[in-house]
């Protein structure tokens, strides 16, 4: 990350499972009550609200696909994450969803780009060149470096790092990662 120079009109894109909630193991966070913040997420958050223009997260959700929960499930789950993230000073400024299970042949679903390119149409002040996708599986970091962007693994037991040329940095977790943001943009 030392030759990153992130300054404040970088974007961040953050996975939802396993980066900013604990990811079920063979299964899906269908509701509020399974939905549980990792250990930091909430001070993370904060952190990176002064450091990035933009924030989004972009999230497949094969759980809607395979008739485990609805949109609206999703919706006020992420309603409820958006205002424990807002109210602890952070900011989330788009949530990107798909719902296409594994296997179908969707552009929004990662790692295909579609998400992405929403979050640009909607905003069209992203430079992908000068954003970061932050995941913790193989088609996060697939994504993020199929569209330019500088890629970050947060370690997960359940999962491999991917192909080494994809992963642009590694931290154990969110709040490691906003912190090493804050101590570069010092250092500059």
């Amino acid at each position: 990350m030392k030759n990153w120079k992130i300054d404040s009109d970088w974007t961040l894109f953050l996975d939802r499972d396993g980066v900013i909630n604990r990811r079920i193991p063979g299964g899906y966070v269908c509701d509020w009550e399974e939905f549980q913040f990792l250990s930091g997420v909430l001070h993370a958050m904060a952190l990176l609200n002064s450091r990035f223009q933009r924030i989004f997260v972009v999230t497949n959700q094969q759980g809607i696909g395979k008739g485990l929960m609805t949109e609206s499930d999703l919706a006020h789950m992420h309603r409820r994450m958006y205002e424990s993230i807002r109210e602890s000073g952070g900011r989330i400024d788009a949530i990107y969803h798909c719902s296409a299970v594994a296997g179908q042949d969707d552009l929004f679903r990662k790692p295909a780009p579609g998400m992405a390119l929403k979050a640009k149409n909607d905003f069209p002040e992203v430079d992908f060149s000068r954003s970061i996708m932050v995941g913790d599986t193989p088609s996060d970091m697939q994504f993020g470096h199929r569209l330019g962007m500088k890629t970050v693994r947060i370690e997960s037991e359940e999962e491999s790092a991917g192909p080494p040329e994809e992963v642009g940095a590694h931290f154990p977790s969110l709040l490691q990662f906003a912190l090493t943001v804050l101590e570069s943009s010092i250092a500059e």
